[in-house]
């Protein structure tokens, strides 16, 4: 009876012992992934940011009088700028991703 006893004993621990490394590894591995993800980071160059508005101005003007509300740069050469353009029927907000020149535009009415 206590051979049995010991015997389940040791045979729980080498189970469990699977099962614990098992977990750690994936709390090791999640926590990996989580700092990598949840980074954000953030460039300021004014240079760049004077470009993609400029450029994303231009873009915008033929929809009416263009208001710039907003400018985010994510990598050394890419940027997105947020605004509005004014027609004399219309006003339309507009969002545009300059990467060195326009990649990409697009617009709503409001």
């Amino acid at each position: 009876m206590r051979t049995n006893y010991l015997l389940a004993v040791v045979a729980s621990a080498l189970a469990l012992s699977g099962c614990v490394a098992s977990i750690a590894a994936g709390a090791i591995g999640a926590a990996a992934r989580g700092s990598q993800q949840g980074r954000n980071v953030y460039y300021n160059d004014e240079a760049v940011k004077l470009a993609a508005a400029t450029a994303c101005r231009a873009q915008a003007a033929p929809y009416g009088t263009v208001a710039i509300i907003d400018i985010e740069q994510r990598s050394p050469t890419k940027a997105t700028v947020w605004g509005t353009a004014t027609g004399s029927t219309e006003r339309r907000s507009f969002e545009c991703r300059f990467d060195r020149k326009v990649v990409g535009f697009k617009t709503a009415k409001l």
